[in-house]
């Protein structure tokens, strides 16, 4: 079998993948990705691109010091990318309303604020008179506001195509339809993977950040059972006054790609466990519309240009897997779920912390891999 050797092998050519590779490529490795399909064309192309460090659920506040230390890391991350590769990747920092729209708003308004705030978030209580103001747009039905003034949003599929070309000009090696099928082992050594085009590539470290894939790799599975939630999303043309910030209501969410008029709009998304079926659904799109239109009623008159959904990795306690395996020469940086686009730069550069000085700036041990593996190893790795 012919075979490739490299510093770092990476499986996996979403954000998570191409960031790290680009990542250790400015520390001099040499590094290659490999992906089932085409680079950045799943969920990371499919995101809203909101940069929240606040949690979605209460599942998430264990990220919240990992997420506000990846948007801290933001603006040097998209500084790097854009000038390796000379492209834009539309990062903005122009905050976030967060509106309540049901039930007891001024009793969720204190709980909301009153969290963030025990979080270390910025999140103040915004009159209903100073958020039609900011944004007129809004609708009446609205009973309760928030500002969330250091939440940022970046362009994703402008990110994804710079990413993409920093990497390519950093000397990644970047391996488009070639799909990782087993790992390749020395006793307990990770030293590479067997691929479905007949060539074994060998590399002193091996990662795997293939998002909802991973755990279609027996050996790996056991580290990182990910599961594919999907989310539908779609496009809108708004014709009316550019709406300035991230908007969002317990029922959904506006993302502004830009500040033109007619303005470009990310609307969404649902949360389905459907295993890997990617279509969209009238259901899916009667839900986001249904909420888009009562959190600003004039884009129900809006033009929908486009559809699609993407493919969260998802993990069994809604936490990313990150870091070495008790498999020497074996990481993981996947299941990110909600948060791959906002992640990206603290994975990054924990994994290369790991790699070349065997330690981390911020404690991972919370999202470590072996947190699965010790509670699975009775059973027999999952099939692919």
């Amino acid at each position: 079998m012919e075979m490739s050797t490299c510093d770092v092998l990476i499986v996996g050519g979403g954000i998570i993948g191409t960031s790290i590779a680009f990542e250790l490529a400015q520390r001099k490795l040499s590094v290659a990705v490999l992906d089932r399909q085409e680079f950045l064309r799943e969920s990371s192309w499919a995101a809203a691109g909101m940069l929240s460090s606040a949690p979605h659920f209460p599942a998430d506040i264990p990220l919240v010091p990992l997420g506000r230390a990846s948007l801290t890391l933001y603006p040097q991350y998209v500084a790097a990318i854009e000038e390796a590769s000379s492209l834009r990747t539309g990062y903005r920092a122009d905050g976030a309303i967060e509106t309540l729209c049901h039930g007891d708003a001024e009793r969720e308004l204190s709980t909301l604020v009153a969290l963030h705030h025990g979080l270390g978030l910025a999140c103040e209580a915004l009159p209903l008179d100073d958020a039609l103001e900011m944004e007129p747009a809004l609708g009446r039905d609205v009973r309760a506001a928030a500002l969330l003034p250091d939440e940022c949003t970046v362009n994703t599929r402008r990110l994804t195509a710079a990413l993409l070309a920093a990497a390519e000009n950093s000397g990644v090696t970047l391996l488009p339809g070639v799909e990782a099928i087993a790992l390749a082992r020395e006793g307990n050594r990770c030293t590479g993977v067997k691929t479905s085009v007949g060539k074994m590539f060998s590399a002193a470290h091996v990662i795997f950040a293939a998002g909802c894939w991973t755990s279609r790799i027996p050996e790996v599975a056991r580290y990182a059972p990910t599961d594919p939630v999907r989310g539908q999303m779609a496009a809108l043309v708004h014709a009316g006054k550019p709406i300035r910030r991230v908007l969002r209501s317990e029922r959904g969410y506006i993302v502004p790609r830009d500040f033109d008029s007619p303005q470009m709009l990310v609307v969404g998304s649902t949360l389905e466990h459907v295993g890997y079926e990617t279509g969209v659904t009238s259901g899916g799109m009667e839900k986001i519309f249904s909420g888009v239109n009562e959190l600003v009623p004039e884009l129900a008159r809006a033009e929908i240009t486009e559809t699609w959904s993407g493919l969260r990795p998802g993990t069994p306690d809604q936490l990313p897997i990150l870091g070495p395996t008790d498999m020497e020469g074996l990481l993981l940086a996947t299941g990110h779920y909600r948060n791959g686009i906002l992640l990206a730069p603290i994975t990054a550069k924990l994994i290369a912390e790991w790699i070349t000085e065997r330690r981390t700036s911020l404690s991972w041990d919370e999202f470590s891999p072996m947190r699965f593996a010790r509670g699975n190893a009775d059973r027999p790795a999952a099939a692919s």
